[in-house]
């Protein structure tokens, strides 16, 4: 006689027949070559740059046109099915980890800039378009796309678009939100949808700010309208060196005081300058506590005058040592070491998570020695590299996830720094997002009611919750979990996620 089988066995069976339900479902929408279901063909979809929490999708559609799209959401609609839509997976918070019982849409084939209209200023590009590709493409005409993400060489507009990516010249020129015109794709049922316009102001609600930044929750985002802005004459960047944190953490909240408005404004510590310094040679200051990145881009006159400026805040503000970048190669040096602070930290520990939160510009220097304590209390090192200027944190915990103890001490570190974001009146995301990340954070962010309101906004363009589901707000039931394990002191950020 045959043993009965065992709920493991019977759940893998349950999951072997819907997935054949859905391959035979999409294999009739897809040519062959873009729908992946072997799990040696969906492991490289199971993570994004979030490496700690890992699921294979039950398939992956690679759709090649618009009307395929459309198709694949319309079947999955009807069958049930949750959707992830994927670009290139740079995310840094777990938004397009997949769904075990889900398909994940890769869009990475939507991968042209469609127009680039210089006479106003805008370049309409399919979700798949590099971040970077959109400024080499506005070159010619002296104009480039502003927000500019660590990650992108990498990274595509459609993530940027979910997100709400910032970068290092965000304080100036704003982040994704305030550089995109219009928004077009469909609604989870395959109703297409198109959100804001290419004119100064587009008719009924202006829902092109919920739909910026919602982690691909309510739509999926095929093509993008962005703003251009003409390249500066010139621009310098200063490197002023600190001998303690708490001085270059107000001197941060001075330069804005003094009604400065810095094209970037960058906070990085001594251990980061000590990771990007061996890996890029930027010519930091290995000697100083922190050092800031203070940018100035206009005419020559409006930057000799502003770096004049800058500078005298800067050493009334205790600055031990300026330098002022005298030529473009000085100055693409000095962000050099900024834009590769997270490889560098790759360089030095097996990984790293990293934490994005935000704090008033007045308590940079108390979040760092915040977070000195917490290294002392978990047994684990922290490299941190700020958006200073609008006080969006970038801690790198560093760890070795292959290390059960070493995993769950870095959640508890960085479930930590996002409680004192918040109680020192800040927030737990600036420009990564929640994902699976920080859903137990937003318990310490948001009440059960503002929960439920995201919940209703979600309801009402995805009645049936199969886009991205599962992500960025959390339950009830599990923000009564995280309070309990708040009360008994031991933290689990994350008790069911699947983990590396």
């Amino acid at each position: 006689m045959n043993a009965p089988a065992t709920p493991a066995q019977h759940s893998n069976f349950q999951r072997a027949e819907r997935q054949a339900q859905v391959v035979r479902a999409l294999g009739a929408l897809l040519p062959a070559h873009a729908l992946l279901w072997h799990d040696e063909d969906t492991t490289p979809y199971e993570c994004d740059g979030l490496t700690a929490y890992r699921q294979r999708p039950l398939v992956v559609a690679l759709p090649e046109n618009e009307a395929q799209v459309q198709a694949v959401l319309r079947t999955c609609h009807g069958l049930g099915v949750p959707v992830v839509a994927r670009g290139a997976g740079t995310g840094l918070s777990g938004g397009a980890m997949p769904h075990a019982e889900g398909v994940t849409l890769s869009l990475a084939r939507f991968n042209e800039i469609l127009k680039v209209d210089p006479v106003a200023r805008t370049a309409t590009v399919q979700c798949g378009v590099r971040n970077l590709a959109i400024s080499e493409a506005a070159a010619p005409y002296g104009l480039y796309y502003a927000p500019d993400p660590s990650s992108q060489i990498a990274c595509t507009i459609g993530g940027n678009v979910a997100e709400n990516s910032g970068g290092v010249h965000c304080l100036k020129y704003g982040l994704t939100l305030h550089n995109v015109l219009r928004v077009r794709g469909f609604l989870a049922d395959g109703e297409q949808v198109e959100f804001g316009g290419e004119a100064l102001d587009a008719p009924g609600l202006d829902l092109l700010p919920l739909i910026v930044g919602s982690e691909g929750m309510l739509a999926v985002t095929l093509e993008v309208t962005v703003k251009l802005v003409p390249k500066p004459q010139l621009a310098r960047c200063i490197m002023a060196s600190f001998d303690d944190v708490q001085k270059a953490g107000d001197a941060v909240a001075a330069v804005i005081a003094a009604g400065i408005i810095p094209a970037g404004l960058e906070m990085m510590d001594k251990p980061m300058t000590a990771a990007v310094e061996d890996f890029v040679q930027a010519g930091y200051d290995l000697t100083a506590a922190a050092i800031l990145l203070c940018e100035s881009d206009g005419t020559p006159e409006e930057v000799d005058e502003e770096i004049g400026r800058m500078s005298e805040v800067l050493r009334g503000c205790g600055a031990t040592a300026i330098a002022v970048s005298q030529s473009e190669e000085e100055r693409l040096r000095f962000w050099s070491g900024r834009k590769n602070a997270f490889p560098a930290s790759g360089r030095i520990s097996p990984d790293y998570m990293c934490l994005d939160s935000t704090i008033p510009r007045k308590r940079l220097a108390d979040i760092l020695l915040a977070i000195a304590e917490m290294e002392k209390k978990y047994g684990l090192r922290c490299c941190n590299v700020f958006h200073a200027g609008d006080g969006n944190l970038h801690p790198l915990v560093l760890f070795d996830a292959n290390d059960p103890d070493e995993l769950h001490r870095c959640e508890l570190f960085g479930a930590d720094i996002l409680e004192t974001s918040v109680a020192m009146g800040g927030t737990v995301s600036g420009e990564h997002g929640v994902g699976v990340e920080k859903l137990s954070s937003m318990c310490v962010q948001f009440t059960a009611e503002e929960n439920a309101q995201m919940f209703a906004v979600k309801a009402a363009f995805d009645p049936a919750g199969l886009l991205n589901p599962g992500k960025v707000i959390p339950t009830l039931a599990r923000c009564a979990e995280y309070g309990k394990q708040v009360v008994r002191g031991g933290r689990l950020p994350h008790p069911e996620l699947p983990r590396f």
